[in-house]
């Protein structure tokens, strides 16, 4: 199948609007046109992952960091991120990242963690504000439901575990057609009186484009009366890290053991324990010291996350307990996650994972 095949579907997974301004998740090397026939998941795009692909045969590298960050401005092959470039170019191999798209959505990297542990009905930690907007449109009655279907079919009036949300008020409209109109209902030059309804849905903005073109092929009007209103709510499917409850509680040394048995960990840094049963469980895939507040906020008995530095520990505040298990150790399992969403889409399309471990840091035991 082509790139784009395969792009487009994990971009509606975790769409790229979702991404961080410091991100460059995407296709980074090659073209949405080109062919491919195997594709190799890894989490981090080394120059050992680019002789892992060649040497199996995969034309496309899959990887949860984005090779590159900042624009590169030489490619010379003076560094890592260089030679992996020049090397996945000259043997075709095209080069994805879906990083921080893929943390900020609800079934995305926290949420396996979320998973691994058995957290039930976990949620998103820190919900995203302001990726919603609302549409109002006036239609004449005789027309709504052909608006109100390419308006739902377009993507808006989804709400959480519901689809073609919409309100609907009765009204009538006035207009008058100047000369130059060319109303669908009316006499140029006289007002005109239609029974109307006001369509209202609910859509995330990074589907703005989509709706309104949806609104003009099928409403009746020349000119549309529409109004578009930003909104404060959170989505509560887009945000950072995930919070959860354990089925059965546990001491807090008991569940520091679960942690390393569940996410094969071998080193946890944390802060001191409180005397307390760990029931409610916060989490967050890579550095998510950010989040902390947020964690305490929610009723969290223990916050697990990533590199965290010295001073970060003592924000625990003894409100909380604060579990470092690495990086790599948290983001891990990504690369089974990036497996099951594509082979639930493409059955036949042959995906592999990595064989080599990429994490930079090692442990003296």
């Amino acid at each position: 199948m082509k790139i784009s095949e395969l792009t487009q579907y994990l971009e509606q997974i975790a769409p790229l609007a979702y991404q961080e301004s410091y991100d460059n998740s995407g296709l980074i090397v090659g073209h949405p046109e080109d062919e491919i026939g195997q594709a190799l998941i890894a989490l981090d795009c080394t120059e050992e992952i680019v002789d892992e692909a060649m040497q199996k045969g995969c034309d496309i590298i899959i990887a949860h960091h984005p090779i590159v960050f900042a624009g590169l401005k030489k490619l010379n092959g003076n560094n890592y991120v260089e030679r992996v470039i020049i090397k996945a170019i000259r043997h075709g191999i095209a080069l994805y990242a879906i990083h921080t798209n893929l943390d900020n959505v609800l079934g995305g990297v926290s949420s396996k963690i979320a998973e691994k542990l058995g957290l039930a009905s976990h949620a998103v930690l820190r919900p995203k504000r302001n990726l919603l907007k609302k549409l109002a449109v006036f239609v004449p009655r005789s027309h709504a439901e052909s608006v109100r279907v390419a308006l739902f079919d377009a993507g808006a009036g989804a709400i959480g575990d519901y689809d073609e949300c919409s309100y609907n008020t009765a009204g009538y409209g006035t207009f008058r057609p100047l000369d130059g109109a060319n109303p669908t209902i009316g006499t140029v030059n006289e007002q005109e009186r239609v029974e109307e309804t006001k369509i209202e849905v609910i859509y995330p903005e990074r589907l703005e484009r989509s709706i309104l073109v949806a609104m003009y092929a099928a409403h009746p009007y020349e000119e549309v009366a529409h109004d578009i209103f930003p909104l404060n709510n959170t989505l509560q499917t887009v945000g950072s890290g995930a919070i959860g409850n354990l089925p059965h509680p546990m001491s807090e040394l008991d569940f520091l053991g679960y942690v390393k048995e569940k996410l094969n960990v071998k080193v946890i840094r944390h802060t001191k324990l409180l005397n307390k049963v760990i029931s409610r469980v916060a989490v967050c895939g890579g550095a998510g010291a950010f989040l902390l507040n947020d964690a305490k906020r929610s009723g969290a008995d223990i916050f697990i996350s990533a590199d965290y530095k010295y001073h970060e520990f003592f924000d625990a505040e003894d409100d909380i307990v604060i579990a470092d298990i690495g990086h790599f150790e948290s983001e891990q399992f990504t690369q089974e996650l990036l497996l099951e969403i594509i082979q639930k889409k493409f059955v036949n399309f042959a995906v592999l994972l990595t064989e080599i471990e990429t994490n930079p840091i090692k442990y003296y035991v």
